[in-house]
């Protein structure tokens, strides 16, 4: 039997338990709107809607933070890059955890005292208003858009395989149903919604992963060296899967690949609008600071254990039928699932329907929280202080908000459209590079840095994202690869899949330069209450 046969035997012999799949789907996803319209009912004005009325704990913010950065890209594309290239694939793990540490140290409880609802709050306390905040949400909007990808290919590879689902305008269609259901969600949730689901689905996640690692040490006698080594030799790439290179070692340029990866997901973290909306939720800062700690240890758990769900999948599942199944192994994870329990069998059926429905809740709940970040940005930053100069209400913010949800929603199923054949994990890394290409430097140099200014702030904002984008659009990622969004053509002169060597020390630099040619003098004392107000907490809304 071929492996395309055997991908196909096991993607469809759940069919005679296809209703059972579609029933234990369903059920997850209707929870999940269910507890969308409950909060929505208590949305009563803006804060609620931006910020969830502030009244979330350490604990409950921790949970949705997790719940809102364990996306797809961590569920499926690193168990799919750890099945595929073994040692190399583990790196995002590490690098999606180490990144917590920069967030943790430098972000959380400064951005929580400064801001009210968005990034451009905090830049907005001491620099010009209106271009500061319409750079502030251009990126954000940018930023959110690029992750959004990599959670619309997750969901049209993921509910494919579920219902069999082979052409691509099956696949396209899936696309479309979770970009309405992504704007429902926040239209009606808003911040209360989108953290309760959050916070559901990140117990779910580690649930189903607690249970799948289970199984999978089990299969081995709870011997990691026998699991290791069975995925060595089922791989055919003997100890070479199991150590580093097979990915990121071939040649120099793949080196260097290697590095911007890894230099984009240390640092992209802490300049993602969709985490750093999250500082907003709690009562203040020493609660910001606890929910980092508490994403921290359930984070840190969860990426242990993707190294059974990799390394199971490498280990049970011939690489021929992973890739077969899908180019990118993205459905690594769902095909463990129903390996562990039996492909033919009533156990494996329920395990795949469980284990895919949880990814499902995972994208469902992380595009909410992306889209949210990007529409907040526009009606607060762009449209309320901008077009409106200050002068919307909060019913007409949350108004512009939701009809940007609408827009943004509009435009992410035509991109995931385009991008439903490339690894979940790599398009993550790509909206890390952006964000801490335009959005870090911003920040940290306007938190600790004196002397910034209005014009270095667009500069390092505007500098970063053009390049970020630019270098991308040229890369490898859209054409001139058989895994390209358009493999057909090939206008890719920028040899890397990920621009962060490039474009965030760019950021940073064009932020400094900015500065230092501009003739604006910075407001000292404005300077001085920022920090106060960062440090301390005085004053914070």
């Amino acid at each position: 039997m071929s492996p395309v046969q055997q991908t196909f035997l096991a993607a469809n012999e759940a069919s005679e338990h296809r209703p059972l799949i579609i029933t234990l789907f369903a059920l997850f996803v209707l929870a999940t709107l269910g507890i969308t319209i409950w909060a929505g009912r208590q949305t009563k004005d803006a804060a609620d809607f931006y910020a969830g009325g502030r009244q979330f704990s350490a604990f409950q913010n921790g949970l949705a933070v997790s719940g809102d950065y364990m996306s797809a890209a961590s569920f499926l594309g690193i168990a799919g890059a750890i099945a595929l290239f073994g040692y190399d694939g583990f790196l995002y793990s590490i690098g999606f955890l180490v990144a917590w540490l920069v967030a943790l140290l430098l972000v959380a409880e400064p951005l929580r005292n400064s801001g009210r609802y968005t990034m451009g709050d905090v830049l907005a306390y001491r620099m010009r208003q209106r271009p500061v905040r319409t750079a502030a949400g251009t990126s954000t909007i940018v930023v959110s858009i690029f992750y959004l990808l990599a959670q619309m290919a997750g969901a049209g590879v993921l509910v494919s395989l579920l219902l069999g689902i082979t052409s691509d305008a099956g696949k396209i269609l899936i696309v479309a149903l979770v970009g309405l259901l992504m704007i429902v969600y926040v239209s009606i949730g808003g911040m209360k919604g989108t953290t309760w689901v959050q916070m559901v689905k990140a117990v779910l996640l580690i649930g189903g992963t607690i249970l799948i690692t289970f199984l999978v040490l089990l299969k081995f006698n709870f011997n990691i060296s026998d699991l290791l080594g069975q995925a060595a030799e089922n791989s055919g790439k003997g100890a070479a899967f199991l150590e580093p290179g097979l990915q990121y070692g071939a040649t120099g340029t793949s080196k260097l690949d290697f590095i911007s990866l890894g230099i984009a997901l240390v640092l992209g973290t802490a300049g993602l609008p969709h985490i750093l909306i999250r500082f907003y939720t709690v009562p203040d800062a020493k609660a910001a600071r606890k929910s980092v700690n508490w994403a921290i240890g359930i984070i840190g758990g969860f990426y242990l254990m993707t190294i059974a769900l990799g390394f199971g999948a490498a280990a049970l599942i011939s690489q021929d039928e992973i890739i077969a199944s899908n180019p990118s192994g993205n459905t690594a994870a769902p095909l463990l699932a129903l390996h562990l329990g039996g492909v033919d069998s009533t156990w494996g059926a329920i395990l795949l329907a469980t284990i895919s429905a949880v990814a499902f809740a995972t994208i469902l709940a992380v595009v909410a929280g992306l889209t949210l970040a990007s529409s907040s940005s526009f009606a607060h930053d762009i449209y309320a202080n901008v077009i409106r100069k200050g002068k919307a209400s909060g019913a007409e913010e949350v108004r512009a908000a939701r009809w940007a949800t609408v827009a943004i929603g509009v435009v992410s199923i035509g991109l995931g459209a385009l991008a439903r054949d490339l690894n979940v994990a790599g398009l993550v890394a790509l909206a890390f590079a952006v964000a801490a290409s335009a959005n870090l430097p911003t920040i940290l140099y306007s938190l600790f840095w004196k002397r910034f200014t209005t014009q270095g702030a667009l500069w390092s904002i505007y500098g970063g994202l053009i390049v970020a984008v630019g270098l991308v659009l040229f890369s490898p990622v859209v054409s001139g690869d058989p895994k390209a969004m358009f493999p057909e053509v090939d206008f890719a002169w920028f040899p890397l899949k990920n621009p962060g060597i490039i474009s965030i020390p760019f950021g940073f630099l064009m932020g400094w330069l900015g500065t230092v040619l501009s003739k604006e003098e910075p407001d000292a004392k404005k300077y001085a209450e920022l920090e106060v107000r960062s440090l301390t907490g005085t004053g914070a809304h």
